[in-house]
Formats: structure tokens, C-alpha cells, sequence
């Protein structure tokens, strides 16, 4: 039997597993605290401390000067929701001379024949938001974004307001009976979408999402194409951007029948 002593350091043997293990535990330390965090593409954590804190579950608060700006402008629209929702007589005047310079696409009425969206007792604030995000950059378009450009805030206004008093076109089921899509009935929950109708429904409704019902289809499509391509950025905190990047062409193509037969 050996007379060296187990916990010594003249046993090569204890010596030789005592130093591997602190050489896995450096190596561990180094690896977790310092060169992963620094290795993240998005990583905005200066300091070996603040990295330190970030790995070991207590994140250092980011000053003011480290938060990232969006490289594309967001939508800003605020709401004055007493002003949209009981606009005096007068507005809704206004707003049926501005409308005339609308009707080539969305129609004399409201209507369009050109695939663009139908207005007719659209929400005004979804109206309002979508002018005034034209209006700022946060949502593009050829036709709009000039259009917009000379509005004033009372202009867009009494254009939602006009839009908003119209009658709409009535809803009634699809001519062929054919149920409505399960990704507008029940969304899919594992993929993170939600029904169409608990934001988009004459019930359920979102501040600022549309009425879709009798929408073109064309329209629907590209919208929720543009969504998914990022293309369109205009939804706040991209709950459209989401839900539009986890369908299928399939789903797009469904939706958009389904709700252009609505009326």
C-alpha cells in the first residue's frame, strides 16, 4: 500500500486532477462570462463586468445613448378618439369635397373597382392612422405618399370622418357556402397567429386595424405579402409582421378570398 497521503500535493495523481479541474472551470468561465456574450452579433454590453451581470442572469441597465434606432420610420399616429368617433356635420362636409380627389381609385362612393381598398364605413381612426402614417414614411406607397404629403391634420380628419359615414357594403356568407378558413376561424395557435376576427371583427376590434370584410382580394394579399416581407412596417410593435411571416401562401391566398367574398 502507497504512503502517500490522497489530499496532497506530492500525490501527482491529486495534483494532476486538481488542475484539470481548474483548467475546465477557467475555461468555462471564460467561455460563458466573456467570449459568448462578446461573440453575439447584437451585443451592446461594454464592459467584463456588464457582461458578467448579462451571463449570470442579472442584466446591467443600457443607458439611453445604447438603444438602437430603427432604421425605417415608425408609425407615430396618436388618436383623438372623441374627434373620430362624433365628428360634427361639418367635417363630414369637408371631407366629401377632399374625398372627390379619391374617387379614381376608391370609388365615388367609397367602392372601388380598381382593387384598391374599399372606405365606406371603414373606422376612421384605421383611416386616420393609414393617412397619417402615408404622411410621415411609416407606410410607402407611389399613389399615397404624395397624395398625403400636402394634408393637414384637419384634412385627414374630415377624410376619415367623411369615409366613416358612409354606408358600408352589407357582409352575407360566401355564395358557395364553403366555411370560413380555420386560419381565419381559430388562427394556429403553435405558430403564434391569432384569429383574424379577434382583431379584424365587427366585434372584436383592434384601435386602428381595419374592417376587412369585402376587402379585394388582390388587396388582402398584398398586404399581408408585404407584411411578411417587410416591406410594409407600419404595424406597431409588428403583431402584422408576425402573424403574416408565419403563414403559408396557401393561408394568404384563403384569407384573402374568403373576406373579398363577404359582401
Amino acid at each position: 500500500m502507497s504512503e502517500d497521503r490522497l489530499f496532497s500535493f506530492a500525490n501527482r495523481w491529486f495534483t494532476t486532477s486538481v488542475g484539470a479541474t481548474v483548467a475546465i472551470f477557467l475555461a468555462s468561465v471564460m467561455m460563458g462570462f466573456v467570449l459568448l456574450p462578446y461573440a453575439e452579433p447584437d451585443s451592446r454590453l461594454g464592459t467584463l463586468w456588464d457582461q458578467i451581470c448579462n451571463a449570470a442572469g442579472f442584466p446591467v441597465r443600457r443607458s439611453a445613448t445604447a438603444i438602437v434606432s430603427p432604421s425605417f420610420t415608425v408609425s407615430t399616429a396618436k388618436f383623438d378618439i372623441a374627434a373620430l368617433s362624433q365628428p360634427p356635420a361639418s367635417s363630414i362636409g369637408r371631407g366629401a369635397t377632399l374625398a372627390q380627389k379619391c374617387a379614381i381609385c376608391h370609388g365615388p362612393t367609397g367602392i372601388s373597382r380598381a382593387d384598391s381598398p374599399n372606405l365606406a364605413g371603414q373606422y376612421a381612426v384605421a383611416i386616420y392612422k393609414q393617412l397619417q402614417d402615408f404622411k410621415t414614411g411609416a407606410r410607402v406607397n407611389a399613389t399615397m405618399s404624395p397624395f398625403t404629403a400636402g394634408m393637414g391634420e384637419q384634412d385627414m380628419h374630415d377624410l376619415a370622418a367623411y369615409y366613416a359615414y358612409l354606408p358600408r357594403l352589407p357582409e352575407q356568407q360566401p355564395a358557395d357556402g364553403a366555411p370560413a378558413p380555420r386560419i381565419v376561424v381559430s388562427g394556429a395557435p403553435m405558430r403564434g397567429i391569432a384569429p383574424c376576427g379577434s382583431c379584424h371583427g365587427d366585434i372584436e376590434n383592434k384601435m386602428g386595424t381595419p374592417w376587412i370584410g369585402g376587402q379585394p382580394a388582390a388587396y388582402i394579399a398584398a398586404q399581408l405579402e408585404a407584411l411578411a416581407s417587410g416591406s410594409r412596417r407600419n404595424d406597431n410593435s409588428q403583431q402584422m409582421r408576425n402573424i403574416a411571416r408565419g403563414m403559408t401562401p396557401e393561408e394568404i391566398a384563403e384569407a384573402a378570398r374568403y373576406y373579398a367574398s363577404l359582401h
